[in-house]
């Protein structure tokens, strides 16, 4: 606990036998909670943090963890329907268990999911406890031991003091970070962070895949946990969401972890397809959500514009490279109209763009 703020730490964990140890002994003692979410592992990692659990004997209970009860009246209607509709989600995570038999007494918590269901998912099981139990700031680090612990309280910090809702870790920006990170990840993580700016609106982000992060229990609260993109994608599926939410974000410098033991999952170059896809349906629905729905902001009917006008002078342009590849003569017709709605087209989603950024100017602390 920092300042009176209750803080946990969520640790997803998919045979992670080799660190996993490691990595809950190096949380600092400021850490109120560590919920280790076992994803269906088929090695020894549950049964390690089972034996980490019941070794320690503390009694770690807290009346500032737990959930609160909200009393009705005139005012907080809305508040009781959230707490409903939160609490007939539980269904639709993916089916887990509790391994501690008090956790309200224990520090390291064991959730077990039943079965895979991807990083996402995992993350999403350990937010749904810690929002459950009122937890004011909750931070996520890997079980690969590739995040360096001392850097929590800088992560959570901005949490804490209410600055913020969201932070995130940044190693790009960490000196001689290009020296360590492997080429290949340095490029597709480069490549991703592009669009990831485009589809989330938070413009100045970098390092997007990182998963070093920290959030609020008022951000958790407006999150549909559950919808969280199960596998890697799910670092940037939720910047989306939290922009559609006008959550603030912050970046901290930290620095690149490699080679300690860690092996790593992801295989970039199958995973960069599938994270685009998930960007641009979620530039789409950040657009309707929040430009149209929640606030209604011009750039929306600009973006549309720009697509539209684009999209339409597609014909065109093959009309005219059919003529051009069979020497042909094109209609000047044909030719004024694919270049007047290829630059209004282009024109419209730069000034769209350009005013996403201002826009979002007062969610980057």
């Amino acid at each position: 606990m920092i300042k009176d703020k209750t803080i946990a730490v969520v640790i997803p964990a998919y045979n992670e036998e080799t660190q996993i140890e490691m990595v809950i002994e190096s949380v600092p003692e400021f850490v109120d909670r560590i919920l280790v979410v076992n994803d269906g592992s088929k090695d020894n990692t549950a049964e390690i943090v089972q034996r980490i659990i019941d070794a320690d004997k503390n009694d770690y209970s807290s009346e500032r963890i737990g959930e609160t009860e909200i009393k009705p009246n005139r005012y907080n209607s809305v508040d009781i329907a959230l707490k409903n509709a939160i609490e007939s989600e539980s269904v639709r995570y993916v089916p887990h268990g509790i391994y501690n038999s008090n956790p309200e007494k224990s520090r390291v918590i064991l959730i077990n999911n039943l079965e895979n269901g991807g990083v996402g998912a995992a993350v999403a099981n350990g937010y749904k406890w810690c929002r459950e139990n009122e937890i004011d700031c909750i931070a996520k680090i890997d079980g690969d031991g590739q995040m360096d612990p001392s850097e929590l309280e800088a992560i959570c910090m901005p949490v804490i003091n209410d600055e913020v809702d969201y932070v995130k870790g940044n190693r790009l920006i960490y000196p001689g970070a290009s020296l360590i990170i492997p080429k290949v990840r340095y490029f597709g993580n480069s490549v991703l962070s592009i669009l990831t700016k485009v589809a989330s609106g938070y413009w100045h982000i970098s390092d997007t895949q990182t998963a070093f992060t920290a959030i609020s229990l008022k951000a958790l609260k407006a999150l549909k946990l559950y919808d969280l993109y199960r596998t890697y994608g799910y670092p940037n599926d939720i910047l989306v969401k939290l922009n559609i939410n006008f959550c603030s974000i912050k970046e901290i410098p930290i620095k690149p972890v490699y080679e300690i033991g860690e092996q790593s999952k992801m295989k970039i170059f199958k995973v960069i397809p599938r994270i685009s896809s998930i960007l641009i349906k979620g530039f789409f629905k950040r657009m309707w959500h929040k430009y149209l729905l929640k606030s209604f902001h011009p750039l929306f009917i600009l973006y549309q514009i720009g697509f539209l006008s684009l999209i339409i002078s597609i014909p065109f342009g093959i009309k005219i490279l059919f003529k051009v590849l069979t020497n042909q003569p094109a209609n000047p017709v044909t030719v004024l109209a694919f270049i007047f709605l290829f630059i209004s087209g282009f024109q419209a989603l730069l000034f769209a763009m350009w005013m996403d950024i201002q826009d979002n100017e007062r969610l980057n602390k």
